[in-house]
């Protein structure tokens, strides 16, 4: 039987349908089945979750604020392209400052700091194994990177460094889901943890770098790959108003 707007709204907190547009959406844009270019309607978005476009709006805006669409006047929600040539300077930025922070930051962690740092990969890896918490991956990685850098008392390196990736984030959700590199991503965390302990400031350095380069080069070769493919079968540019389109249940919220 279908569930009207208002019982649906009346059963399941805003903030959870806020959450479940969210995540569905998000998940399809990642995955590349709401392609660059396309245009998602609220009122189509709603009829499918069969909710009001509040929670459409604020899912919308929640997507904006982690850099996956933009708002374009006239045009509305939009899928973004991914540049090359941003994707190219946030992490030649990181790969620059990332490892001259760490280096100035390891003669004075702690064993707090790294227990705080096992802690967070511990999360990270769990949510990993999981694509449904995608969207978590970037804030987590983020989280493990800042712990390490924490006692550099480089407070304007630091400013940079966060700005870009909080500029990059979804750069980072991309890299490790199109090209798998959750496994990759994962040992390089655990063995630079390892060398900040040992105090082996050269090599955990020289790790770091090779680290962040790699991961800017496999979702620039991902994303042109997955971009042929895109042209080969030449599809329309994409509006999101129908369920087959954009993957999305009512059902599954």
């Amino acid at each position: 039987m279908t569930q009207n707007v208002n019982s649906t709204e009346s059963a399941i907190p805003r903030q959870s349908l806020t959450s479940a547009v969210a995540d569905k959406l998000r998940e399809q844009i990642i995955r590349g089945l709401i392609p660059e270019g396309a245009q998602l309607r609220q009122d189509h978005i709603a009829a499918q979750f069969q909710v009001s476009r509040i929670p459409v709006r604020e899912a919308l805006r929640q997507l904006e604020a982690e850099g996956l669409i933009a708002i374009v006047p006239n045009r509305g929600a939009i899928v973004p392209a991914l540049s090359p040539a941003d994707i190219e300077e946030l992490f030649t930025i990181r790969a620059l400052l990332e490892p001259e922070v760490l280096k100035s930051s390891i003669p004075h962690l702690t064993q707090a700091d790294f227990l705080q740092a096992e802690s967070v990969l511990r999360k990270y890896q769990s949510d990993l194994e999981h694509e449904e918490h995608v969207a978590s991956w970037g804030r987590l990685n983020w989280q493990f990177h800042s712990t390490l850098y924490s006692r550099a008392n480089r407070p304007h390196f630091m400013a940079i460094i966060r700005n870009v990736n909080n500029n990059g984030e979804r750069y980072t959700r991309l890299q490790l889901y199109l090209t798998h590199g959750m496994k990759r991503a994962n040992e390089e965390h655990h063995r630079i943890l390892e060398l900040c302990r040992a105090r082996d400031v050269s090599a955990a350095c020289k790790l770091l770098r090779q680290h962040i380069q790699y991961a800017g080069q496999s979702l620039k070769q991902a994303l042109q790959e997955r971009r042929r493919l895109a042209e080969s079968t030449s599809p329309p540019r994409a509006t999101v108003n129908s369920t087959e389109s954009a993957g999305l249940s009512a059902q599954e919220l």
